[in-house]
């Protein structure tokens, strides 16, 4: 067996890595771009609208709808990822604590105002999940605890 003499030299070699690296970071750039401007359809503008008048009307303060349609794109993102799967609703319950770690770990009365937001989200981005969603929360001990 024997091995062939290498013609090639160190410049052509280097040609050939510039241009492999060119290409691919040109890829991954045009990726990046598709990715994002894949989640700004004009679906995900209606339903941002659509989100903020509700919480308008709600009487908050709405993020602007920049920020609502890259959050949560035209699928309502995590939040309706299966909001009344059980671990969805143990890591929700998990936030409702008195801040402890460990031992000293303790649930709270939240504010009955809490959830309104995640309602809201449910509510425009998949209706389908909310009936049960808000089955949970009423089942929730809640109360004016935050002030109004």
């Amino acid at each position: 067996m024997s091995t062939g003499v290498e013609t090639q030299g160190q410049r052509e070699r280097n040609w050939i890595y510039i241009t492999a690296w060119v290409l691919l970071a040109a890829f991954v750039l045009a990726g990046l771009i598709a990715f994002s401007s894949a989640r700004e359809t004009a679906e995900a503008q209606d339903k941002a609208d659509e989100l903020i008048a509700a919480i308008e009307d709600a009487g908050a303060t709405a993020p602007s709808k920049d920020q609502i349609v890259r959050v949560l794109g035209d699928d309502g993102g995590a939040t309706c990822e299966d909001p009344n799967e059980a671990l969805s609703r143990a890591a929700l319950l998990a936030q409702l604590a008195n801040g402890a770690s460990g031992p000293g770990s303790r649930p709270v009365i939240s504010d009955s105002r809490v959830f309104q937001g995640q309602l809201l989200i449910i509510e425009v981005y998949c209706p389908d999940e909310l009936e049960d969603f808000q089955e949970f929360v009423d089942d929730l001990k809640t109360d004016d605890v935050a002030g109004g």
